[in-house]
């Protein structure tokens, strides 16, 4: 709104760039330098080259100017300052146009006066009351149609969609205030496009700013910010911004704000710009601190909504979308007293509404931000008058968390636990610095709810008062052994880039994870992972089975997107009592728990079963053992149950079908085991082959594409055994990009051409011959690893693996792969390779102590056996002739190495 064409009017400005520029030229320089430019730059650099050399944009405190030609003439049309603003945050929302408003409802408001009487706004459950509030008003006296729904779920959207619903507008928040639902508005967008093609579709971004989530990005058409909110970031004005695409809106924009005079006021333009500089400082160090106090009450037992938890339910679409999970978080006391005593009982905390601010605020919003909406919408909408806000600020995270603790204790929301030893006061402060998370779970360990245990045992006990009178002669069995196999995985190019945007290039090996799961009599459920020392077992009855979701029986092959939570604290808890197993057992066992209970969804539909698996592959080595169990576990309970078929000897391959039911329970079983996965380990164990992946970050759109032309070769993987924390290695590349980005993203840049030459080559896409193809294989894998390098993620270990094989007479090419989590280097063998060089070097490098695999890649995804008639045992030499033993007998006790043979000895398998 910077370019008035005659007194009084406005009309859209032609270039985002175009003020205040003193030149067309110098213009196109400037835009041609910022798209170059991170977030952090963009936030920073002002482009406010006014006549006079100001380093700050002036506040040009005018209603009038004078002349006839001029660019302004009156500030309710257009003002520099306000112009100013207006340019830069058009940058940061990635949009033609942005307005600058008085407020974030009048952005509302504005938005709203381009639905017509008749029409419909289609807006979700839980909004922010303001919004509510206007909304009814806009149903009650402008005869405009609000249908209210769960944009969590685009199913509840679809029957109110098409072009008989007469749909102008779907309003979207993600995440919702203050529930923290999440939104797939990538997904919304596309299904609204397709049914209602003339519908706009908004975005309340504020609970995000574009720091985190640019919805415009993600197709929507217009996006508003309370300006007052990340943006100021400090509470000392009112401001809203319009953010819009397309150059027909933005015109109808600017004609509304031009005619009712609702655009910012200089001063407060001035104020909004100097605080968007510093917004994406205030929001990391908010973020940090969030993440802190929601593990916290997490790992209290509250029921805590913050999409940074691993138990948030649609955590891995938000991350989709968004680049962080924002500085706002609530959480239930399941006692409105209580939480009203927790509240009143802050000192730091300031009891007010609003948020994004650098100080940190505590609120219930049903008796302040949503009391505009009545106690019966409340509560039909699943909105908790126990439900309190916390909105972080930029305090010392100990100050907030003494005070917030303090604040609990007086209410007897918490007490403390008298059997837990804290740690010195100097170790506290030391594991503060170098372990935030490790802190605030050390923390928490030093109290308890008072009723947590007793609720723990009431639903446990509830849970199995729900089993379906179980009998074991009534409960379903499993008739003969299942017998399946997954591979792993190895990233060949792009591995920790790969965190930041780059593409990684990933295939899968002929090093597996093999499983049979076998039928029992005795109304338990047995594991056997003897890889990591997992031998347990437990009664059916007893397990949780009262906190399964509610499924229909018809879908129930299909799985869920989302955990649940409180039955995946319930399955922790109990596998938590076989405190001998390490960390990976726990996993195990848990993840197989989930998916055999989810995919029950009843006692008596639960097999007596055990499920037995092992692997050639190294365990937590960064080549994808966890997909390759996680692929066992789903197809072998799915083929149990009856979800997909068992192949016969006259199938030769899976279906389509089959194939991704799998896909999906494999990567619900992944997200068990890691939180937030990225899905890349869990296609390639289930399909094989090769792929080229990307993530989404900063809004860019990821993708996962198969590479169809892959030419197998050979590689020989060497386990250097050495321990390493990938998480802590992905932070350290994360803050040296933060501290030198002009070190680090030249490296990202150019790690993104070799993954590019490298997708080239492997995919068939270039004519070259097979010596060519090893020869730029292993230039390419030389750059790769020099890059990773200078990227600090290596270690002397592999260094040595990289040396030894480079060294006379075997030059090689090697370099680490994966995330660096068991040191893992990865070294190309060419077709003519000596098989006397390389039985030379395999020597070589076990007599330094290290584990080498020969292997090769491209091969096969999931197998699962294919029984021979009547026969589920098979004959083995070395039991003496015509002697049968059970398929998981000979499981158990075939060597590691022996695996492979194993396989090929039991013949018939059926591959994706």
């Amino acid at each position: 709104m910077t370019t008035p064409s005659s007194p009084g009017d406005s009309s859209l400005a032609t270039s985002v760039y175009s003020l205040p520029a003193k030149s067309p030229t110098e213009a196109e320089q400037y835009k041609a330098r910022a798209s170059n430019w991170r977030f952090s730059t963009l936030c920073a650099s002002v482009d406010n080259k006014d006549q006079y050399g100001a380093s700050s944009t002036p506040i040009y405190q005018t209603a009038t100017f004078k002349g006839m030609d001029g660019q302004y003439d009156y500030t309710r049309s257009g003002n520099p300052t306000r112009g100013g603003l207006e340019n830069h945050l058009a940058r940061l929302y990635g949009a033609t146009q942005t307005f600058a408003l008085s407020t974030g409802m009048t952005c509302l408001d504005m938005i709203l006066r381009l639905v017509k009487p008749g029409e419909t706004v289609l807006a979700g459950d839980d909004i922010y009351g303001g919004t509510n509030r206007l909304l009814t008003y806009l149903s009650s006296h402008g005869g405009v149609k609000v249908i209210h729904a769960d944009t969590t779920n685009i199913e509840s959207l679809r029957p109110h969609l098409g072009s008989g619903n007469k749909v102008r507008m779907v309003l979207l928040e993600s995440p919702t205030n203050p529930l923290l639902k999440i939104a797939d508005l990538e997904e919304i967008s596309k299904e609204v496009k397709i049914a209602s093609p003339d519908a706009l579709i908004v975005v309340d971004n504020t609970m995000m700013s574009p720091y985190l989530q640019r919805p415009l990005e993600l197709g929507a058409d217009i996006v508003y910010d309370s300006g007052t909110k990340y943006l100021s970031g400090h509470h000392d004005l009112m401001a809203g911004i319009i953010a819009v695409k397309r150059p027909e809106i933005c015109k109808d924009i600017a004609f509304l704000i031009n005619s009712v005079g609702s655009g910012l006021a200089p001063f407060d333009s001035f104020l909004l710009l100097r605080g968007v500089k510093t917004m994406s400082l205030r929001m990391d160090r908010q973020m940090a601190t969030a993440q802190l106090v929601a593990i916290y009450l997490d790992t209290l037992g509250f029921l805590v909504h913050y999409p940074g938890l691993k138990s948030h339910p649609k955590r891995d679409i938000h991350w989709k979308q968004a680049t962080g999970a924002g500085a706002v978080l609530s959480f239930v006391t399941d006692d409105k007293a209580l939480s009203e005593r927790i509240v009143g009982g802050t000192r730091l905390w300031g009891i007010s509404v609003s948020f994004g601010a650098v100080n940190s605020l505590i609120s219930m919003p049903c008796l302040m931000s949503h009391a505009s909406i009545s106690a019966a919408v409340r509560a039909e909408r699943g909105l908790p008058e126990n439900l309190i806000r916390l909105c972080v600020g930029i305090e010392d995270p100990r100050d907030l968390m003494d005070d917030l603790e303090h604040s609990l204790l007086s209410a007897g929301a918490i007490t403390p636990n008298l059997s837990h030893s804290p740690l010195s006061h100097s170790r506290s402060a030391e594991l503060y610095v170098s372990d935030p998370e490790a802190w605030i779970l050390e923390r928490a360990k030093g109290f308890k709810r008072p009723s947590t245990e007793s609720s723990a045992i009431d639903k446990l006990v509830s849970g199995v008062k729900k089993g379906l009178g179980f009998t074991p002669t009534e409960r379903k069995s499993l008739e003969e052994d299942i017998v399946v196999s997954a591979p792993g995985k190895v990233i060949l190019f792009g591995e920790h880039a790969v965190v930041h945007g780059v593409t990684a290039i990933a295939s899968s090996v002929n090093l597996r994870c093999f499983a049979v799961l076998s039928p029992r009599s005795d109304g338990k459920v047995g594991l056997e992972v003897p890889n990591v020392g997992v031998e347990a077992e437990w009664e059916i009855s007893k397990l949780p089975w009262g906190l399964l979701p509610v499924h229909s029986n018809s879908h129930r092959h299909i799985a869920d997107k989302d955990l649940d939570s409180s039955l995946l604290q319930a399955i922790e808890n109990l596998v938590h009592d076989h405190a001998e197993l390490g960390q990976t057992g726990l996993n195990s066992c848990i993840a197989f728990l989930y998916l055999y209970m989810v995919m029950a969804g009843a006692d008596l539909n639960a097999p007596s079963v055990t499920f037995t698996a092992t692997a050639n592959l190294p365990i937590s080595a960064g080549l994808g053992s966890s997909a390759a169990y996680s692929t066992c576990v789903a197809s072998a309970l799915l083929i149990a149950h009856s979800h997909i078929s068992k192949p016969t000897n006259n199938q030769r391959r899976l279906t389509e079908g089959d194939t991704n039911i799998v896909d999906g329970w494999a990567f619900l079983s992944e997200k068990v085991l890691h939180g937030t996965p990225s899905g890349i380990d869990n296609a390639v164990s289930v399909r094989g082959g090769a792929v080229a992946f990307t993530k989404s970050v900063g809004g860019r759109k990821g993708g996962l594409d198969g590479l169809h032309g892959f030419s197998s070769i050979r590689l020989l993987l060497t386990n250097t055994l050495v321990p390493r924390d990938t998480k802590t290695l992905v932070a350290g590349v994360s803050a040296k990009r933060l501290a030198e980005p002009h070190v680090v993203d030249p490296i990202l840049d150019a790690v993104q051409s070799i993954s590019d030459e490298a997708s080239t080559l492997l995919s068939g896409q270039t004519h070259v011959d097979r010596e060519e193809l090893i020869s730029r294989l292993e230039i390419l894998i030389k750059e790769n690893h020099s890059h990773l390098v200078n990227l600090g993620v290596s270690h002397p270990s592999l260094e040595v693996v990289v040396a030894a094989t480079a060294a006379e007479p075997f030059g090689l090419a090697t370099k680490l792969t994966g995330a660096g989590g068991g040191g893992c280097a990865v070294t190309l063998i060419p077709d003519d390779f000596p098989q006397s060089s390389l039985d030379a070097l395999i020597t070589t490098l076990e007599s330094q102590g290290f584990q080498p695999h020969l292997t090769s890649v491209g091969g096969p995804g999931l197998g699962i056996h294919v029984s021979r008639p009547k026969e589920d045992k098979i004959r083995t030499s070395e039991e003496g002739e015509g002697m049968v033993v059970p398929i998981r007998a000979t499981l158990r006790e075939t060597p590691i190495e022996s695996l492979e043979q194993w396989s090929q000895r039991i013949g018939n398998w059926v591959h994706t």
